[in-house]
């Protein structure tokens, strides 16, 4: 068994070199994720550092885990009068685009590589989201210049794709396992996911507002954690009524950023340093 202070000396010491390599992707135009990747790959089984990891369910968790603050923190940083002008177009991407690239990747998979057809589907489907985490990494610490509303279009679909990826590999897999069952019959999950994931959005958004700017905490320090809680709440809510969790905190997180309350800028260097640290974990 592994010491904990082995851990303890590890974990902070990949981050601290993860931060490190931050500055040197700024100066080498490298995007960080990129360098993070690496840095994984070097400390574990296959690399110099030899760390052998397989927990797949803890690996789920802190991903889930790690999306929830990425996801929020770009939307506290979106400017609704910026991305007001795309949420049609970003829609339209982040659901018919996502069902097209799903489907074009499984037509590929299927006539070059000769997999089974709905196995090629479900591999479209894993692959046919665009990871948040990326888009706003990229966009946001760099100085990247794009036309028109290329750049809102790109942050406002990436944070809200999820949903539709997730039902097309769920809908595949249950195809795989019931071929019987119609793929039409997760329709109405679909439509669940993202109207309760919307609802509890903004409703958990409002909530927030009006009890944080009610509350007189005597101590600064207490605002993190509540917020923080409420996060978690939020993503635990919307997911057990069967709505996505990650919608419902991106929602929030647009609402949330696009109204005054107390302690605000306090609050938003907290989650950018928690999204910084989600991106490095992740």
């Amino acid at each position: 068994m592994i010491p904990i202070e082995t851990y303890l000396i590890v974990l902070p010491l990949l981050i601290l070199i993860s931060i490190v390599l931050i500055k040197l992707s700024n100066n080498f135009g490298v995007p960080a994720l990129l360098l993070f990747l690496l840095i994984g790959m070097l400390a574990g089984s296959d690399g110099f550092g030899g760390i052998y990891f397989d927990n797949a369910y803890l690996a789920q968790f802190i991903g889930i885990l790690a999306l929830i603050f990425i996801l929020f923190s770009g939307g506290l940083e979106t400017n609704w009068k910026f991305v007001k002008p795309v949420v049609f177009p970003s829609f339209t991407l982040a659901t018919l685009g996502v069902f097209i690239t799903a489907v074009s990747v499984g037509a590929f998979t299927y006539y070059v590589f000769n997999f089974p057809f709905i196995f090629s589907l479900l591999l479209g489907a894993i692959i046919s989201s665009t990871d948040a985490a990326a888009v706003f990494s990229v966009l946001r610490t760099k100085d990247i210049n794009l036309k028109g509303n290329l750049k809102p279009l790109l942050e406002l679909e990436s944070g809200s794709n999820d949903p539709m990826a997730i039902f097309l590999t769920v809908a595949f897999l249950e195809k795989i396992l019931q071929p019987e069952m119609s793929i039409w019959a997760f329709i109405p999950m679909f439509l669940l996911q993202m109207g309760v994931g919307t609802i509890m959005g903004f409703l958990f958004g409002y909530l927030f507002l009006k009890i944080i700017n009610k509350m007189n905490f005597a101590f600064q320090g207490i605002y993190p954690v509540f917020l923080l809680s409420f996060i978690i709440l939020l993503y635990g809510s919307s997911s057990a009524l069967g709505g996505s969790g990650f919608i419902a905190v991106y929602i929030a997180g647009i609402y949330i950023g696009n109204n005054d309350y107390i302690y605000k800028k306090g609050l938003n260097r907290f989650v950018d340093g928690l999204a910084w640290l989600s991106q490095i974990v992740m």
